[in-house]
């Protein structure tokens, strides 16, 4: 048996509306059915205990906060030096699915009082003229990253960092930083304060973690079977992505980013990973996610594009539908 101080802990948040809490559901499935025989412990932060499914509820441990209680938005996620037991701790947001065994994460980061995985950039655009803020804040770069997975170690150090990214969010639109969704992005912030405590991100290797935006060709994933197949189409194809260094990827965590969540690849997964906690995936309900979930998606999907040019000839362009993650 581990002690306080060496424990590991997964945590996720998840408040405010209810689909927020069903994909911190859909998470802690599939640490579940990879990794419920670990030593690892998986907490769920949350305003709305209510919603956690029974299955999962067995598992995890639930951190009740109040209603805003730690901010709206992103805020909440510049609080994990208070919802973070002691040990390292892996925090990976809700909209994300584990595709295997994470013991390997927790000795990669091992040592680090608070991390991230990513480069270092010292110019261009990343929610704000970085040239200027590090200029402003007299340092050489700053850590670049997805904010899908922090690490910390809980204790003093990370208690300086989390309380410096909380003084800097409440000057964030002076500082020049750009709104993520009406809201201050905790990347940046993290980002600052990591550097000015001296915080080092783990190089990034897309073996822990990537998602469908630096990687939009077709993916191929099964949750169950621990297959996943990222693909960023090589140059010249329109949709390379040439700030991404890798072609193909098999990364333990996908990240949805919300958008890809309405996709039939997150919800054909998710729909399995229910079934099989529930002892209920077999041959049936596999043709199930198939024909209503997947087939379906393509079905609909072909018929907007084979209409859609003779929809907008009548009607004109739909406005863009407001995100549901917009608060």
């Amino acid at each position: 048996m581990q002690s306080n101080s060496q424990s590991k802990n997964v945590l996720t948040i998840a408040t405010g509306k209810k689909l927020y809490i069903e994909m911190a559901v859909n998470l802690a499935r599939s640490f579940i059915w990879w990794n419920k025989n670990s030593d690892i412990s998986f907490y769920i932060v949350t305003d709305q205990p209510n919603y956690i499914a029974s299955d999962v509820l067995e598992f995890v441990k639930v951190v009740e906060i109040g209603v805003g209680e730690y901010g709206l938005g992103f805020s909440s996620k510049l609080h994990l030096d208070k919802f973070a037991p002691s040990g390292q701790t892996l925090f990976i947001d809700s909209d994300c699915l584990i595709f295997g065994k994470i013991d390997t994460v927790f000795e990669k980061f091992k040592g680090r009082k608070v991390s991230v995985i990513g480069t270092y950039i010292s110019s261009g655009e990343w929610f704000g003229n970085i040239k200027e803020i590090i200029t402003k804040f007299n340092l050489p770069y700053l850590p670049k990253f997805n904010g899908g997975i922090y690490y910390l170690e809980n204790g003093e150090t990370a208690a300086r960092v989390y309380d410096t990214a909380r003084e800097l969010e409440k000057k964030y639109d002076e500082i020049g930083f750009v709104r993520l969704r009406n809201r201050p992005n905790d990347e940046v912030i993290m980002s600052v304060a990591m550097q000015l405590h001296g915080m080092v991100p783990i190089k990034e290797d897309a073996t822990i973690m990537s998602d469908p935006q630096a990687c939009p060709g077709k993916y191929k994933i099964d949750v169950i079977k621990g297959k996943i197949q990222l693909l960023n189409p090589p140059y010249p194809d329109v949709k390379n992505q040439s700030w991404y260094p890798f072609e193909k990827v098999s990364p333990l965590v996908l990240h949805f980013l919300g958008y890809f969540t309405h996709n039939y690849p997150y919800r054909r997964e998710v729909y399995r990973l229910e079934k099989q906690m529930r002892h209920q995936l077999n041959w049936r309900t596999e043709i199930a996610a198939k024909l209503t979930i997947e087939l379906s998606e393509r079905v609909k999907t072909l018929a907007k594009n084979i209409f859609r040019p003779l929809y907008r000839r009548f009607f004109g362009i739909r406005p863009i539908a407001k995100s549901e993650r917009i608060v």
